[in-house]
């Protein structure tokens, strides 16, 4: 995960979203998540989520080349509902579906909007990704136990992507510009570690 800049609501949000959500819950405070599904008036928003935050999960910093789903960071139910932010730009996070799946309701996950560029490593070549050791104890339970909800690392998805992209990168097949815009985390560590595209061929044994 890399730290994600907060996009200002799109000018039609409130009229295609805010105001029918509110009228829904107007009549219906609590919704179940099979109420909520019946008015997902968020979906309305996707297209201009996805093109607010240039096509890149907010989890895996990884570019989603359909236009993935509109997360809710505070869950709408359940336990832990925050049904007054169904209907809310400020909650919504792009995501992909499975990344999506993988959070459900839980939060014992940290918002994209906060994390600092020092929170999340990745290790070379094994693609895995790991809090800072620097950092202290209780920031460190909270990334881990984002990384193994959204399974960052368990998910072979996840971590071979990360392993083609860097080869192609390593190859010269992409620029670091393609990687700061579609795998900003990716280019980050690449930043991070002062790595050459010479010695990312050493450490991938390419």
């Amino acid at each position: 995960m890399i730290g994600v800049i907060p996009k200002h609501e799109y000018p039609g949000f409130d009229i295609d979203v805010r105001k029918r959500g509110a009228a829904f819950l107007a009549t219906c405070p609590r919704p179940t998540s099979k109420q909520f599904k019946r008015y997902n008036f968020w979906s309305s928003a996707l297209r201009e989520l996805h093109e607010a935050y240039s096509g890149v999960c907010a989890y895996t910093a990884m570019y989603l080349p359909d236009r993935g789903t509109v997360d809710h960071f505070m869950p709408k139910a359940g336990d832990n509902g925050q049904p007054h932010l169904a209907y809310e730009w400020s909650n919504f996070r792009l995501a992909g579906g499975k990344i999506n799946t993988s959070k459900g309701d839980l939060i014992d996950i940290v918002d994209p909007f906060e994390v600092q560029d020092d929170w999340f490593f990745m290790y070379i070549p094994a693609c895995l990704i790991r809090p800072n050791p620097a950092l202290e104890k209780e920031l460190k339970r909270k990334i881990a136990s984002t990384i193994n909800i959204l399974r960052l690392n368990q998910d072979d998805n996840y971590v071979q992507e990360r392993c083609n992209i860097l080869m192609d990168y390593a190859r010269n097949d992409v620029s670091l510009n393609f990687l700061e815009r579609r795998y900003p985390f990716l280019a980050k560590e690449i930043n991070r570690q002062g790595l050459s595209q010479g010695r990312l061929k050493e450490l991938l044994s390419i």
